[in-house]
């Protein structure tokens, strides 16, 4: 099977490297559409990390958090004591002898069992500092990577979870210098969220993984043996988005025509976007066909507009991934080129 590489993004890759070669300041979030390859982004670069460089990697995707114990599995990797023994003797040699990459915090499994017990998210906090403390002091600088963030948005442990959390990075970065922290959300509605809050100010940076531009995009498919002509269409029904380019390039290793296939993606969408008028006709949904209508008319001949307010529809627009929302440039699209399209098309028949 044809594995489909991964295309360098050299402009993103430099900047996150110019970060990490910098003293840590500041929480760094990485936002971007759904599929614009944030994830494959930050896994190609920690695998091309200085072996100085000790990466936590915490990938929520998938994982239900609806309370503490939930939230403390996903943020460490429990070893046996008879790995590492107690805390007192391995934070020391620790740096020397694991790799350059974790799945969450290290932590022997009768630490682990303790915190659980006593369910305090301090404590869970003052043991991954002193961590990540023993790596900063033995040369081995730390990078915290916390994946699809808003997955805890909501969760409330005393306060809300998500407040802590951000406490936390904080006093990590801004306070103690002692690591890199970087949080990756597609759900601009959270980062929207985020942007706006006050605790975050002179605190955080934004970091935008949009989808490719048309010379990237032409890059990536010229390596599959795309002709030109296959890769105006597949600018053209696509744009930029690599899940998408992904679709047609593993159609054309199959033989299957680009622009039939591309075809085939436009009515999918088209059909899941009119799926949201029989929501509303059935009573699913509280929105009026009228309303999303005319939040569907602004790109009728716009790809991107500036927005001064968020409306419940377009709130409920880009929870169904029609819409993304950059706060920090008060903008709004829709979340690809397939859904511009799809948009279009239901304006047509309307």
């Amino acid at each position: 099977m044809r594995r489909i590489e991964f295309h360098n993004r050299v402009e993103e890759m430099e900047e996150i490297t110019r970060l990490l070669d910098t003293e840590p300041t500041l929480i760094t979030f990485i936002y971007g559409p759904i599929n614009s390859g944030k994830t494959e982004l930050i896994n190609n670069l920690i695998k091309n990390l200085p072996e100085n460089q000790k990466v936590f990697y915490i990938n929520l995707r998938g994982r239900f958090v609806s309370n503490y114990d939930e939230f403390i599995k996903v943020l460490f990797d429990v070893e046996h004591e008879a790995r590492y023994g107690r805390i007192q003797e391995f934070l020391k040699p620790i740096v020397n002898v694991l790799p350059g990459s974790y799945h969450g915090i290290p932590i022997p499994k009768d630490m682990f069992l303790k915190l659980f017990e006593e369910k305090d998210v301090e404590d869970a906090f003052v043991y991954i500092e002193t961590v990540l403390r023993a790596f900063y002091e033995s040369g081995n600088v730390p990078v915290l990577i916390i994946d699809e963030l808003q997955v805890i948005g909501d969760l409330k442990v005393d306060d809300l979870l998500i407040y802590k959390l951000f406490n936390f990075f904080i006093r990590l970065t801004k306070e103690l210098h002692l690591a890199h922290v970087f949080t990756i959300s597609s759900d601009s509605l959270f980062i929207e969220e985020v942007h706006s809050e006050a605790m975050l100010e002179g605190r955080c940076r934004y970091l935008l993984v949009d989808d490719f531009d048309r010379e990237t995009t032409a890059a990536f498919l010229e390596k599959y043996g795309f002709t030109d002509d296959e890769t105006a269409v597949a600018w053209e029904y696509c744009g930029g988005k690599p899940i998408c380019l992904v679709e047609l390039v593993n159609a054309k290793l199959n033989g299957k025509d680009v622009e039939s296939e591309s075809k085939k993606l436009l009515k999918i969408r088209t059909s899941q976007i009119f799926s949201i008028f029989d929501e509303i006709s059935l009573g699913k949904v509280e929105y009026s066909e009228k309303s999303i209508l005319e939040e569907f008319k602004n790109f009728e001949q716009e790809e991107m507009l500036q927005y001064g307010r968020i409306n419940k529809e377009k709130i409920f627009l880009v929870g169904r991934n029609v819409f993304f929302i950059d706060p920090t440039q008060r903008t709004i699209k829709p979340q690809s080129r397939l859904n511009l399209l799809a948009i279009r098309e239901v304006m047509k028949s309307v």
